[in-house]
C-alpha cells in the first residue's frame, strides 16, 4: 500500500491556522488563566506565514471571541500571533457587551484586552456605549411614578447662619394741595 507523504511546509503553513481556530491547543504561554479560549476569524481567503506568524484574512471577514463576548467585521484582517495582536481594517465595526466600535482600523491588543481605532480620512471613529444609570447594572432604567417622588426633608446644618431679613423702610405718602 502507497501512503503519500505529507509535506512539511503545508503543516507548517497551517499551524498558526489551526491554532488560531482552536484545533490545536496554544501553547501554556498563550493560555488566559488556564483555559484554552478560542478566536475564531472566518473570511472568503486567508493566507498564514509561518516564519512570520501572520495570518490574513481578506474578504468578508467575521471574528468572534466568545471569551471575551467580542463580534466584530471587516474588509482584511491580519492576526500577529507572536505579538498577540489583531488588525482589522476596512469598515471595522466592534462590539462587545452591548458596546460598539465602528473605525477604518482598530488594533486589538489580546493580552491587554485594549482596542486601538483610526477613523477614515476626514472623519472620525464612533463609539456607542451602555451606560447603566445610578450603579444599576441592567441596561433598562427604572422608573417610579411621580406619586410616589416626595422632596426630602433637611434640617439646616449647624454653623450656617440663616439670612437676615431687613424691612425696608415705609415711604411717607407726600400730598400736595392745589389751590
Amino acid at each position: 500500500m502507497n501512503v503519500p507523504q505529507s509535506n512539511p511546509q503545508i503543516i507548517l503553513l497551517l499551524l498558526p491556522l489551526a491554532m488560531l481556530f482552536g484545533s490545536i491547543p496554544a501553547p501554556a504561554s498563550s493560555q488566559n488563566s488556564g483555559q484554552n479560549t478560542a478566536l475564531t476569524i472566518r473570511a472568503d481567503i486567508q493566507e498564514a506565514n509561518s516564519k512570520t506568524g501572520i495570518v490574513t484574512a481578506r474578504g468578508n471577514v467575521r471574528m468572534k471571541y466568545p471569551a471575551r463576548q467580542i463580534n466584530a467585521t471587516s474588509a482584511q484582517a491580519r492576526y500577529f500571533s507572536k505579538e498577540r495582536r489583531i488588525i482589522l481594517s476596512g469598515n471595522v465595526i466592534v462590539t462587545q457587551q452591548g458596546n460598539s466600535i465602528k473605525a477604518e482600523t482598530i488594533t486589538y491588543l489580546i493580552d491587554e484586552g485594549k482596542f486601538e481605532a483610526l477613523p477614515p480620512d476626514r472623519q472620525q471613529v464612533e463609539s456607542v456605549y451602555i451606560v447603566p444609570d445610578d450603579g444599576d447594572t441592567s441596561s433598562v432604567a427604572k422608573t417610579t411614578p411621580v406619586a410616589q417622588i416626595k422632596p426630602a426633608f433637611k434640617p439646616p446644618s449647624k454653623g450656617l447662619v440663616s439670612p437676615v431679613i431687613v424691612p425696608t423702610p415705609k415711604r411717607k405718602k407726600i400730598m400736595r394741595l392745589e389751590n
